[in-house]
């Protein structure tokens, strides 16, 4: 069933997505070049549509029986509105968050929360009331972060694919049957829109695609994960390293060259790799690697002992730190590491 599923999703997002890139140029839905984005032409937006509609047909299908699915549904709806009408319109960063805060919360009235976080050695951290805003924030964060990497062709589409399949192998190994067929249907969608979004893309999934596959990641891997006994939002960190560093450095380099968060940049991951002299499919290929390489690193962290978990979580950090210097996600003047590193290696040894 759950193969089925994946194929029909994947089937119908694919012969879907032509009928919405029509649609999107009969209402005026289309993203016009400008000195920030790599496009030449005019390009069709509302992708996430058809994304969206092959997700239903996977539910409809796989008919998972939870309590929190209403919910879900309820936020997801209001997402791909949001999406929707910022593709038709171009809506303000205040009403595209308001969208974004108003879905978040009717899932976590619905019982999504994170009310504690497991730590190592047994122990646990009760969140109390705590919980709503790391909540909020987490899936406000992730829904924005996913939104910020779709910069290239077919990069936000190929990463939330491989996110959705590292959450999905990880869900069959905890045998929760709610989270795979969720991963499923999200994942054949998403899988049958990038045939037609990767380079050269014949159409963008728009904050229609990228708000709703942002949101919904950032709720399963709360379900997903919040219960496994070792550093329980850890493993959806790692699975989400991608675009959670890419926000993570953004932030920092807003704040040192003192602008507002909102300000858009050409600083971003891929940015910095097309500067390098990559070319845009070389880019979007070598952070899906980047990505896999983590969701790889998801599973057996998963899978490890809690020493092995550590080195593991270790060499995550510093990998990602080292990358963040090398190719100046910060600035070219940011390399604290990496001066330490060649100050070490320019020490002269003693006799």
């Amino acid at each position: 069933m759950t193969a089925l599923a994946l194929i029909t999703c994947f089937l119908l997002s694919l012969f879907l997505t032509p009928l919405v890139k029509k649609l999107a140029f009969k209402i005026g839905a289309t993203d016009k070049p400008n000195h920030r984005k790599v496009h030449k032409g005019a390009m069709a937006r509302l992708g996430g549509l058809s994304i969206y509609v092959a997700f239903l047909a996977g539910l409809l299908i796989l008919q998972p029986n939870n309590e929190y699915m209403p919910y879900i549904l309820a936020g997801g709806t209001i997402i791909i509105i949001t999406g929707f009408l910022d593709d038709l319109f171009e809506l303000s960063a205040k009403w595209k968050l308001l969208g974004q805060i108003l879905a978040a919360i009717i899932v976590l009235v619905g019982g999504v929360e994170i009310q504690f976080i497991n730590l190592p050695f047994d122990g646990r951290l009760e969140l109390g009331w705590f919980s709503i805003p790391i909540t909020l924030l987490w899936i406000i964060g992730i829904t924005n972060a996913i939104n910020l990497i779709d910069g290239l062709d077919g990069l936000a589409a190929g990463v939330s694919s491989i996110v959705l399949a590292t959450i999905s192998v990880l869900a069959i190994i905890q045998n929760d049957i709610f989270i795979v067929a969720m991963g499923i249907a999200l994942l054949g969608g998403t899988l049958g829109f990038l045939v037609h979004n990767f380079n050269p893309a014949k159409i963008f999934m728009g904050d229609t695609g990228a708000l709703f596959l942002g949101f919904m990641i950032g709720v399963i891997a709360l379900l997903g994960f919040k219960n496994v006994t070792i550093f329980s939002l850890v493993v959806p960190v790692i699975i989400l390293a991608v675009p959670i560093s890419d926000t993570f450095f953004a932030i920092i380099r807003r704040f040192v060259n003192k602008q507002p968060l909102s300000a858009p940049d050409k600083s971003h991951l891929h940015h910095c790799l097309l500067r390098l002299g990559y070319t845009h499919r070389q880019t979007v290929l070598i952070i899906y690697a980047v990505s896999a390489f983590f969701g790889i690193s998801a599973v057996i962290f998963t899978i490890s002992t809690l020493w092995v978990s550590l080195v593991i979580l270790m060499l995550l950090l510093i990998g990602i730190e080292l990358m963040a210097e090398r190719i100046g996600l910060v600035s070219h003047d940011y390399r604290p590491m990496l001066r330490l590193m060649n100050k070490f290696s320019n020490t002269p040894k003693r006799s």
